[in-house]
């Protein structure tokens, strides 16, 4: 995938974390689909479709809740391994499709929910939009939750983020601090706000752990080739000797909830 706003239009693929993503991406604390759940995401019987799924993360967690999951994303491998995870954990009964957010081929009105956690920014905002809005139900809602670390507040972060960009220049995906949420241009004639919840969480990590997390990151395992990603995990190793286990590291989990607007 090549996005001219994304890391100055370099090339990316999270298909080829997916081994690493399927067991380390899972990092999403249970907090998190608490609120969900809250805020009335994942009722018993509810169709939730989920954009940009990747491995099934959500999926997976909220499959107790007795909803009807759908499973999507634009990568054939991610789907894979999605699909393993939820075999592997007796969940058959989650539905995997391979397709774009822009044009998923669902019917008209098939959801009552469309989720998209970690992968709004990689749609088209307008295109994506537009199909959400077609295949949700008159009451439906769609969910956009992002989670990110806080380099301005934990050192760990900070001198990671430092490092990446040593080998990788061009990524973005760095010095976020706290969210300002302002109603969004594609939200126009489209949906009308309902949820706006932000928390701050301390996500706790054994050092093995989180250098494979951050293997699967877009500026690292998605992009580097394979001799930089090695030589990337060397230095990264010696530089996290100074800390001690386990990591305890900051971010900041917000989600948003739209209901579609009559």
């Amino acid at each position: 995938m090549k996005l001219s706003y994304i890391d100055s239009g370099n090339e990316f693929d999270f298909g080829r974390t997916s081994d690493n993503y399927a067991k380390y991406r899972d990092i999403y604390p249970q907090s998190m689909y608490e609120k969900l759940i809250a805020f009335g995401i994942g009722k018993r019987g509810q169709r939730i479709l989920d954009l940009g799924s990747g491995t099934a993360i959500l999926p997976v967690n909220m499959y107790h809740t007795g909803a009807e999951f759908t499973a999507t994303d634009i990568s054939e491998n991610q789907i894979a391994y999605g699909r393993k995870n939820a075999s592997d954990r007796g969940m058959e009964n989650i539905d995997f499709r391979v397709c774009s957010a822009e044009d998923t081929g669902f019917e008209d009105n098939s959801f009552d929910v469309i989720t998209a956690m970690q992968c709004f920014q990689y749609f088209d905002k307008e295109k994506a939009t537009a199909e959400i809005r077609r295949v949700l139900k008159p009451d439906g809602r769609f969910c956009k939750i992002f989670m990110d670390w806080l380099p301005y507040q934990d050192r760990v972060i900070y001198e990671l983020e430092q490092l990446v960009l040593k080998y990788n220049p061009s990524w973005n995906g760095c010095g976020f601090g706290e969210f300002r949420y302002n109603y969004p241009d594609w939200a126009e004639n489209k949906f009308e706000i309902e949820t706006i919840h932000s928390y701050n969480a301390t996500l706790t990590f054994t050092k093995e752990a989180w250098i494979e997390r951050v293997k699967t990151c877009r500026g690292v395992g998605a992009s580097l080739p394979q001799e930089k990603i090695a030589e990337f995990e060397n230095k990264y190793r010696k530089l996290l000797d100074k800390y001690e286990e386990p990591l305890k590291l900051k971010h900041q989990i917000h989600i948003e909830i739209y209901r579609v607007k009559k």
